[in-house]
């Protein structure tokens, strides 16, 4: 594993040092109007990521890419390198730690993991009610304060109002209930966060490479990955996992990171770009989520798959089970009162 991060390193700056070239001198930057790149010898940003081009999020990028060549300069453009092509999340995000100028989707999970500890929480299984509560919260005071933390370690969002999508349950054996958790190992990604979350539910949770989970459920080493229904589907785990507990334990939205460094060697004009078009892609791929979530559990019903959705009833009994979640707050390194602090910014009752 450290040979092949290592190997991930040396590529990424191989890239890097050639995506650079033309951006001036290291002190021309820092937001100037002075420039970085020109139109013949532009900056290269690489987004990398773990979906297939084919997923929402994939057709949403594609968006972003062309938002960027029609209304900038030409000085800086978008490179798309789906399936963990540039490594897995977390060696992308160590990259971005080096100044490169690499981009992934990335959640508070993870961000609890490089330092932001009480970023963490907007990961934590039930949290959220509906989605406006999630718009409510990226636009507040505390979601501001908890951004200029995380690049102050050096990452920069450039957007977060990016629906991943509700995150459900697919599993080798029908689960009903939290009850029906129990023994079964889910693979989650690879943060303390998920790990957690699950392990609270009552599962075994099991960090794990997107890519590598197809063969784990084959061959009986999990028993099961929680995931949107579009990531589900499109990494075909549906085939060897023929059971889908509709929960909704998480209400993914996520957001795009990349390095303060590297952010900060662009123009104002080239950031300001690299935002708005960010952002105006997530609209576009919010609008692909929900008009896709429909079509992907038919298919996934047309397949094969058993579908279970919870009751009020059962509904009740996963948010009992996820309540001593948030009474760990210690464990996860949280400020006193945190829960209560995030339910009152996302305007919770």
């Amino acid at each position: 594993m450290k040979i092949k991060k290592l190997l991930s390193l040396v590529m990424a700056t191989t890239i890097a040092m050639t995506a650079l070239t033309g951006c001036g001198s290291s002190d021309s930057g820092k937001g100037d109007s002075t420039g970085a790149g020109s139109a013949a010898d532009p900056v290269v940003v690489q987004i990398g990521f773990e979906n297939s081009m084919s997923e929402p999020i994939g057709q949403a990028l594609e968006k972003w890419q062309q938002l960027v060549d029609e209304k900038g300069d030409g000085s800086i453009k978008i490179e798309l390198y789906p399936d963990s092509q540039l490594g897995s999340k977390s060696e992308l995000i160590d990259s971005m730690l080096l100044g490169e100028p690499v981009v992934t989707l990335a959640d508070g999970a993870f961000y609890a993991d490089y330092g932001v500890s009480d970023f963490g929480i907007v990961f934590g299984p039930f949290l959220f009610d509906s989605w406006e509560q999630c718009w409510t919260l990226i636009e507040s005071d505390w979601y501001a304060e908890q951004s200029d933390k995380l690049e102050e370690k050096g990452l920069k969002i450039l957007a977060s109002n990016w629906k991943y999508g509700e995150r459900h349950t697919l599993t080798t054996k029908q689960v009903s209930s939290p009850a029906d958790l129990k023994g079964l190992k889910i693979r989650v990604p690879g943060n303390q966060i998920q790990s957690v979350g699950f392990d609270t539910l009552g599962a075994t949770s099991t960090g794990m490479d997107l890519g590598e989970v197809y063969q784990a459920l084959q061959t009986g080493t999990i028993n099961g990955a929680e995931n949107p229904l579009a990531t589900l589907y499109g990494r075909k785990l549906h085939e060897v996992a023929k059971f889908l507990l509709l929960d909704g334990h998480v209400k993914n939205f996520t957001t795009w990171v990349g390095s303060a460094d590297f952010f900060n060697s662009l123009t104002k004009e080239q950031q300001e770009l690299l935002v708005s078009t960010g952002e105006e892609a997530g609209l576009y791929n919010n609008d692909l989520q929900e008009k896709s979530e429909e079509k992907y559990l038919q298919k996934m019903k047309d397949e094969g798959v058993t579908v279970t959705e919870l009751t009020p009833e059962t509904l009740a009994q996963f948010k009992e089970a996820a309540a001593p979640f948030y009474e760990k707050g210690a464990t996860f390194g949280w400020s006193e009162g945190l829960y209560d602090t995030v339910r009152e910014a996302m305007g919770a009752k």
